[in-house]
């Protein structure tokens, strides 16, 4: 939490506080995520469960096109809150060696996840992010993880057949 209120804080300054602000921080509506545990809370819902913004939007008391803002104001900010806490995986394959190299006497595994995704409405997508594995249109990833769960290692997301 501390981390989530320096990002937001950061945000703020960046955002809000300009010369050719008209309006000081905080004028106009009052906001339905009034306190940063509420953001917080909002966040870590949509990350954990993944609602549809309607349904998120229903459960904190404003519409789809707010929740959809939220979700992306608020998935940076804890994009950069994970960040101070180095919690984030690496995403260069070519730091791949150093992440490895940092901690040699624990035990990772290695995975590869296929996620689900809507079926694409064009027929060439269609056949490239179809798995017939899984018998559905999905896109992959490999992952490096520690036993405990920490994942150190995200690659990009292919669409290709496993």
């Amino acid at each position: 939490m501390p981390n989530f209120e320096n990002a937001w804080d950061e945000f703020v300054e960046q955002t809000f506080h300009q010369k050719s602000q008209q309006r000081a921080y905080g004028a106009g509506r009052t906001a339905h995520l009034k306190s940063l545990s509420d953001k917080m809370l909002f966040i870590a819902i949509y990350f954990r469960l993944y609602p549809t913004q309607a349904v998120q939007g229903f459960l904190f008391g404003m519409s789809q096109a707010q929740a959809h803002a939220w979700v992306h104001r608020l998935s940076c900010i804890l994009n950069q809150a994970l960040g101070y806490e180095q919690e984030l995986p690496e995403r260069e394959p070519w730091k791949l060696s150093q992440v490895l190299s940092a901690c040699p006497s624990l035990e990772f595994m290695i995975d590869g996840t296929e996620r689900p995704i809507n079926r694409p409405k064009d027929k060439e997508d269609c056949k490239t992010y179809y798995s017939g594995k899984k018998k559905a249109h999905t896109v992959k990833n490999n992952v490096i993880s520690e036993r405990k769960g920490k994942v150190l290692f995200l690659s990009d997301t292919y669409e290709e057949k496993a």
